[in-house]
């Protein structure tokens, strides 16, 4: 999508909730608090037939020498780099600052169309005092409510009018997501950076950077992907802010709606009880993993160093335990784009559908060698099998007394279709049901 708007301001004048009112979901975090936006997050619109994407940025702070703002303002300007029409947001109930003018006089020497929209007049009294923004000299002054919506329309009426217009709208590929989850300052956010050969996501060394789940097109190096770089998940007992609970929501909801994980860990900290909490939950939803050991360069290493480790976590994964397992170093590059390579095969295999015919002339042969063990004097016997039309691998296993078949012998069907079938890395689920 060739159009660009970005949406820029000082905190907590309400870019979020404009941002999620023009892309029709909640995608951006919104809170109170100001500061919640850090970086970059993107979404796509369109009125009037014309399509543009929207992008949010964090509150622009200048004179500050505190880490994140100064990260954000670096965001800002990349994300003004990009655009081809900028919102400027103010808030009416403040009236016009002094950190208003001053972006004011940076966003003129973009030589780029400028909006000014006055955000949170609810109500006609609070209307009529956005006179004094017209000082900016600036020549679009808006009067909305990002809330409820007021004069929206008449601002994208002109925005629009400064965008290219479209004719034939491309569909967006139905692409592989590829999420990339794990505790807070594994290293995530430059992992996303190193791929793009950009800084996307702000990286600092402090845990909880990233709030919101941030999704970017990677193309290139024979790839063709939605990478997700997501909020780091800790025990809800280390949750103390309403925005980290929030984005912990994101990044589930991320998980939800991926079709690979790259569960990364730490090297240095080894594979914990909240990465195996994270792996479950991805076994849950049913996604392909891959498990991404980081930091791998700052490792002391002998000869079977990583074999041990790598025992280590597959001791921990089972019954799961048929999952890939990379050492990667986001700071080296080392093995990055193999853990890609990784990602996109389980994708594929994600997708497999195994003729009825081909599966059951496998499948029956073994389970009449050992068929499953009688209970209380029952004998199940099953008959035939399929794969469930789903998204997952997912297999049904008709049969007579489905309920005297113990999990052992689930596990025991689910290994043989993973020894003749290529699953690495994805759940599969086993059902059985009455003949």
């Amino acid at each position: 999508m060739s159009n660009i708007v970005a949406i820029v301001g000082r905190p907590n004048v309400g870019k979020s909730t404009f941002f999620n009112r023009l892309t029709g979901e909640r995608s951006a975090i919104v809170d109170p608090v100001a500061g919640v936006t850090r970086d970059r997050h993107y979404g796509t619109s369109d009125w009037n037939g014309t399509f543009f994407s929207v992008i949010d940025t964090g509150g622009y702070v200048i004179g500050s020498e505190d880490t994140f703002e100064l990260e954000i303002r670096r965001q800002v300007q990349l994300s003004l780099d990009e655009a081809d029409a900028i919102i400027f947001m103010v808030d009416v109930t403040e009236g016009l600052t002094g950190m208003d003018e001053e972006i004011s006089l940076m966003l003129r020497r973009t030589h780029k169309p400028v909006f000014v929209v006055v955000n949170k007049a609810d109500n006609n009294a609070r209307a009529t005092e956005s006179g004094e923004f017209y000082a900016l000299g600036l020549e679009h002054v808006f009067t909305i409510s990002s809330i409820n919506g007021a004069g929206t329309g008449e601002l994208l009426d002109e925005l629009v009018k400064c965008l290219k217009k479209e004719d034939v709208v491309e569909d967006v590929p139905d692409l592989p997501k590829i999420a990339v989850i794990g505790r807070p300052n594994v290293g995530k956010s430059s992992l996303i950076n190193v791929l793009l050969g950009e800084d996307r996501t702000i990286v600092t060394s402090i845990a909880g950077t990233t709030r919101d789940a941030i999704y970017t097109n990677f193309k290139g190096f024979g790839f063709d992907i939605l990478l997700v770089d997501t909020a780091g998940l800790r025990k809800k007992t280390k949750v103390y802010e309403d925005i980290e609970f929030y984005s912990v929501l994101r990044s589930i909801r991320a998980i939800e709606n991926s079709d690979v994980c790259l569960l990364m860990i730490d090297a240095e900290r080894g594979f914990e009880a909240q990465d195996m909490s994270i792996f479950r939950l991805i076994e849950k939803n049913h996604k392909g993993v891959v498990v991404v050991v980081n930091k791998w360069d700052l490792v002391e290493k002998t000869t079977n160093t990583h074999k041990h480790f790598e025992a280590e976590i597959r001791e921990r994964l089972k019954p799961f335990d048929d999952v890939p397992i990379v050492f990667t170093s986001a700071v080296t590059k080392q093995r990055i784009f193999k853990t890609l390579e990784l990602a996109v095969d389980i994708y594929k295999n994600r997708k497999t559908r195994i003729p009825t015919s081909k599966l059951n002339e496998l499948m029956l042969p073994l389970i009449e060698s050992f068929p499953p063990p009688s209970v209380k004097g029952k004998f199940p016997k099953i008959k035939y099998i399929s794969q469930l039309p789903i998204a997952f691998p997912a297999f049904a296993f008709f049969c007579s007394h489905k309920q005297y078949i113990k999990d052992g012998y689930k596990r025991y069907l689910e290994n043989k279709l993973r020894e003749n079938f290529n699953f690495t890395g994805i759940p599969i689920e086993v059902y059985f049901r009455e003949k």
